[in-house]
């Protein structure tokens, strides 16, 4: 949907807000603020509904949405004094007063993801592996993460964008990791050495020969470690928010042993619960700076992704992954991309990763969400540095 006012376009599809046909960049909070009030302009919306509605169980403190109301004015070009757009009803709330034309949204280039194929393949020890390909031209295998879902990831806002452009560039061939999404959850063991089977097994069965490989966080150290047992076969190595220790194998006191126990310790009891405030830990953590929606979406992931059982054994052995020794035997070009200011000292894993690799070079974005939203400016940094180091033409087929 997108709504027109004056000069103005919010397009919900897209998480944008054009003015004079110009982009203009402004928070999430501000974005969602600005989409509730014109959603419900029929009335003035209390101020209490739009903190509930923006900020859910967070709390923030009236000044917030005072400062978010400033900030939607100045964008659309609207002020406290003339409230030709937004009204303030004094001990109330607000109201969107100005016209709004509802429109469609605007066909996008190439449009959605391309028809994608989901197959299966079978392990080593009998465990079954979903694993898809999408799009044409050159291949770009994506090395599993937890948390994915081949087929609810096409739905999700989350995930929709990166399927989207990297399809658009590549035949891009990714699958869900042992214990997740459309693969096998019953199976006897989670180990780092079976992560990196299976990535053997799925490459292995697609019948790539040479090919760039991608790991995003957990799937970091798994493409790391497949590009040193099979250096002939990765052209290139792209990591983005990865690491070279887990948590534990990185604690440098007590406090944080205790800290990362208790992180699993938490899962393990609280991941099944209807209430999602256990696992808003993660979201917190993966889009500090997401939309409400994206936040519900990130929600919807996890539960659908993964068992409880699984989710906390998954952690168990994510802080133990070490590659500080494997790191240091990659031979394939590497780019390494990390937010700038994401929690958990992951850009210090990140610059870590880059001393430890010969030859690599690292790219700070300007962020602090681990996953890349769509309407995060890093989102374009992170393709941009893709494109040129992938060496993908400008013009591409829909494009």
């Amino acid at each position: 949907m997108i709504y027109g006012f004056g000069e103005c376009e919010l397009d919900l599809a897209r998480y944008q807000l054009r003015r004079a046909g110009a982009e203009i960049p402004v928070e999430p909070q501000v974005f969602d603020v600005l989409a509730l009030l014109i959603r419900e302009r029929e009335r003035v919306v209390p101020k209490e509904e739009i903190l509930d509605a923006v900020w859910g169980d967070r709390f923030v403190s009236e000044s917030a949405l005072t400062s978010r109301i400033k900030a939607v004015r100045r964008a659309i070009g609207d002020d406290g004094r003339r409230q030709q757009l937004i009204r303030t009803v004094h001990g109330r709330g607000y109201q969107f007063v100005g016209h709004v034309d509802e429109r469609g949204p605007a066909p996008a280039d190439g449009g959605g993801p391309p028809p994608q194929q989901i197959r299966f393949c079978t392990a080593r020890d009998g465990v079954r592996l979903a694993y898809a390909t999408l799009g044409e031209g050159p291949p770009l295998v994506k090395a599993a993460h937890w948390l994915s879902h081949l087929d609810y990831d096409w739905e999700s806002p989350v995930w929709r964008h990166w399927l989207v452009e990297l399809s658009r560039r590549f035949r891009l061939v990714r699958y869900d990791e042992r214990g997740c999404g459309l693969s096998d959850w019953d199976i006897p063991r989670f180990s780092f050495d079976d992560w990196v089977d299976d990535l053997e097994t799925v490459v292995d069965t697609v019948g790539l020969d040479r090919f760039p490989l991608l790991g995003l966080s957990q799937g970091g150290p798994v493409a790391i470690a497949y590009a040193v047992r099979h250096p002939e076969r990765v052209s290139h190595l792209v990591l983005l928010g990865s690491y070279a220790q887990g948590r534990r194998k990185r604690a440098q006191s007590t406090e944080q042993l205790e800290l990362a126990q208790a992180r699993i310790d938490m899962v393990r009891l609280a991941w099944g619960r209807p209430d999602p405030t256990y696992r808003q830990m993660f979201v917190a953590r993966f889009l500090p700076e997401g939309t409400q929606d994206e936040w519900r979406a990130f929600d919807e992931l996890q539960r659908r992704s993964t068992s409880p059982a699984n989710a906390w054994r998954f952690l168990d052995q994510f802080d133990d992954i070490d590659v500080t020794e494997l790191a240091a035997r990659v031979t394939a070009p590497t780019l390494i991309m990390c937010a700038r200011h994401e929690p958990d000292e992951v850009f210090e894993q990140s610059r870590i990763l880059a001393s430890l690799i010969p030859g690599s070079r690292l790219v700070p974005l300007d962020s602090c969400n681990h996953l890349l939203p769509e309407r995060d400016p890093a989102w374009r940094q992170f393709l941009a540095e893709i494109d040129a180091f992938l060496e993908v033409p400008t013009e591409r087929p829909g494009g």
